[in-house]
């Protein structure tokens, strides 16, 4: 049923009205100020003391300039904010809020002043109700990467853009918890927008079979066994403990027998573990096998080193000659020349003798 106050009006289609747009407070909008005391506080963990103690003088003049006072209790561990009589934006003190749970959740001092802005939003999500098992809870949470490549550790998730962009991040964290579709493929359909957006021909026509259709794959489907045939007969039954007793003759032993039977198979077990133990012990202190290294020089070194033999063996030759004729004196070697009978003249003075 269509109200009095839902009839269509004429701004309604306005082609050049931006609806997301947000106008700049003005300051003579509310020259009064705030009628009443307006506070938020919130608690922050301990680890979080330190750096807002060495930060909180910047957060400090950044909220003085909206006529917005601040109060930092390291004891309790919260942070306070409230308006007072120089306040004039009514909206303010909400930004003010935002700045410190932002602040709370990890989120850098010189990042989230910059909420502060009318033109800059945040949203806090939360994802740990999303999902009631913790290991994939933990294992999805992974996929989400903040600042400097650090993933999430707590149960919400802090986030700052414009109206339009925190719609869509919030829709990314929940599809990505609940595991509807990975980040991954959001964040190809954005790309894909933006390049669409930038051809005017496409404005207003739908997107849809431009954009990628990412099919779910259910891997436990995959694993599911086949269906088993019917049969209207029971399964056999399986033999009981007593049953197998009986068969074996175990079941008419005496308790004594059973006994050292257990007792010796016990030890024929702690044999067996005491020399595999042995045996990795050992295994420890055997040398591995080293391999051979082949020396494709090795036919090279032999001929090198037997042509060196003959070589030295002909330089000894060599030296022995010199030697022998440096030692022999040309006078001795003439006067023996000449006393000594040549072999011609032995052999004629024995045919004289033997004639005679």
């Amino acid at each position: 049923m269509v109200g009095m106050f839902d009839k269509p009006k004429p701004w309604d289609e306005d082609p050049n009205l931006d609806r997301w747009a947000v106008e700049k407070f003005d300051p003579s909008w509310n020259e009064g100020g705030m009628v009443d005391v307006t506070s938020f506080s919130t608690l922050f963990p301990e680890y979080r003391g330190k750096y807002l103690q060495d930060a909180w003088p910047s957060v400090k003049s950044a909220l003085k300039e909206f006529g917005i006072s601040c109060e930092l209790n390291l004891v309790e561990g919260s942070m306070t904010v409230s308006t007072t009589r120089k306040t004039r934006d009514p909206y303010i003190i909400v930004k003010a809020r935002d700045l410190i749970k932002l602040l709370a959740r990890s989120v850098p001092a010189p990042q989230a002043i910059k909420v502060l802005n009318d033109e800059m939003q945040c949203d806090i999500i939360k994802i740990g109700n999303l999902v009631r098992d913790k290991e994939k809870f933990v294992k999805r949470r992974q996929r989400l990467i903040g600042a400097n490549s650090s993933t999430l550790k707590g149960n919400t998730v802090a986030a700052m853009g414009s109206f339009k962009g925190l719609k869509q991040v919030r829709k990314i964290v929940e599809d990505c918890i609940q595991n509807h579709m990975h980040p991954v493929f959001h964040v190809r359909i954005l790309m894909l927008k933006k390049e669409l957006a930038k051809d005017p021909s496409l404005a207003n026509e739908n997107w849809e079979r431009f954009l990628p259709r990412f099919q779910r794959k259910n891997r436990q489907s995959e694993k599911k066994s086949k269906k088993k045939e019917y049969t209207p007969f029971p399964p056999p039954q399986q033999p009981s403990k007593i049953d197998i007793q009986l068969e074996t003759g175990e079941y008419f032993l005496s308790e004594k027998i059973k006994s050292a039977k257990k007792w010796q198979e016990r030890q024929e077990k702690q044999v067996e573990k005491t020399t595999e133990n042995k045996r990795k012990r050992e295994a420890a202190f055997i040398p591995p096998n080293e391999p051979v290294k082949q020396d494709s020089n090795v036919d090279n070194d032999n001929k090198d080193v037997a042509s060196m033999a003959l070589s030295l063996k002909e330089k000894a030759k060599e030296f022995g000659k010199q030697k022998m004729a440096e030692s022999i004196n040309a006078e001795a070697y003439l006067a023996e020349s000449g006393d000594k009978p040549s072999k011609k003249k032995k052999l004629k003075n024995k045919l004289k003798h033997t004639s005679l």
